[in-house]
């Protein structure tokens, strides 16, 4: 029992002490907040941190006015008509389910009882309204997650119950690719075996080959954390990578791979420069470069890229991202953390002390 006691003080202390030894190991020390030696992100162009919106990963200006809207006058008819407008081929409908499901269910934590009423509204009123279902079905998977423990019978009953919506959207929308990308986070709850995902899964692929959330969905279930191992999830990452068309996001995968079992506490030093890592960041790197600049999925790979640019003390590249992202941070991994705007600001500001102490400045700065 002592040694069991020894090694969680041990890792606790890792975790605290961890980054204070990178920026020292670095040479880069940050300034407290409001020092003269403290660079200003207004310098940059940097939004401040409270004014860091952690809903998005970038920006969505027709959602985040009918978020407005609906959350204002909890009418879900604005919802409806901006997924309707939406087409169902590509990411951002994905992208927009999620927010609107999120949005209620946060209203619902907020206000229990009461919360998320609009869409109940949407769900009775409209219940032949694909979009209403696909919400409904993301709703309840976050719900389970955020209100319930894993593996307890309350979260299978609304994992269960998220199923059965998936099944009705999937009806309402044929060959929309969102019920099926959401099922599958059903299925990691739920504990599905392998041929059951095997099957949801060319489901996807028939309907959205190259659709980088379901990757990223199938990645999180195959992982060493849930229903895989390091070793499968890598395969499937870097499978998903070599057949990816040209300027397709999915090169980047293998990346995320790689964030998936990043080690909890990391003794081994220079870990973030090493052959596995650099690898998934050049290729990070290379599909970033090769994607559309309008690609919604493009934020999700950027931010990622800065966390690993940051440990890596790649300070100019990492630069080069966040100019391009700053201003939304909800998005993996800032969104794994309980205050997503502090773990971000923490890794911007590594990356700002660590361009300047190596020359470099606004003035330097490439746009």
């Amino acid at each position: 029992m002592e040694i069991l006691w020894f090694l969680i003080a041990m890792g606790m202390l890792a975790a605290v002490v961890g980054p204070f030894v990178m920026r020292r190991r670095s040479g880069i020390r940050l300034a407290a907040p409001g020092s003269p030696e403290a660079a200003d992100p207004d310098d940059y162009g940097f939004l401040r941190q409270e004014l860091l919106d952690v809903r998005l990963p970038g920006p969505d200006q027709d959602l985040l006015d009918v978020l407005d809207v609906v959350q204002r006058t909890q009418d879900w008819r604005a919802a409806a008509q901006l997924l309707a407008g939406t087409p169902k081929e590509g990411e951002v409908r994905w992208q927009r389910v999620q927010a609107f499901a999120g949005a209620a269910s946060l209203e619902l934590v907020k206000q229990p009882g009461t919360g998320g009423a609009w869409l109940r509204d949407w769900r009775s009123d409209s219940p032949k309204d694909a979009g209403g279902a696909q919400v409904h079905a993301e709703f309840l998977v976050q719900q389970a997650w955020r209100t319930s423990t894993a593996g307890t019978d309350e979260f299978r009953i609304i994992l269960e119950e998220a199923r059965s919506v998936c099944e009705q959207a999937a009806l309402l929308a044929p060959g929309d690719p969102v019920p099926a990308i959401t099922e599958l986070a059903v299925a990691r709850g739920l504990g599905a075996s392998r041929e059951e995902f095997d099957r949801l899964w060319a489901r996807i692929l028939d309907r959205a080959p190259a659709h980088m959330g379901a990757h990223l969905a199938a990645l999180h279930h195959l992982c060493a954390k849930w229903h895989g191992s390091r070793e499968e999830a890598d395969r499937f990452a870097v499978a998903a990578a070599a057949r990816a068309p040209e300027g397709s996001l999915l090169a980047a995968l293998p990346l995320f791979a790689v964030y998936e079992h990043l080690p909890e506490v990391n003794l081994v030093s220079g870990f973030y420069q090493g052959a596995v890592v650099t690898r998934a960041v050049e290729g990070a790197l290379y599909a970033v470069h090769s994607a559309r600049a309008d690609d919604p999925m493009l934020a999700h790979v950027r931010h990622l890229l800065i966390l690993f640019l940051v440990r890596s003390e790649r300070w100019a590249e990492a630069m080069q991202q966040l100019v391009r992202v700053d201003g939304h941070v909800g998005a993996v991994p800032w969104t794994q953390s309980a205050d997503p705007a502090a773990e971000y600001t923490v890794h911007r500001a590594l990356a700002v002390a660590g361009y300047e102490a190596n020359g470099g400045s606004p003035a330097t700065l490439r746009r």
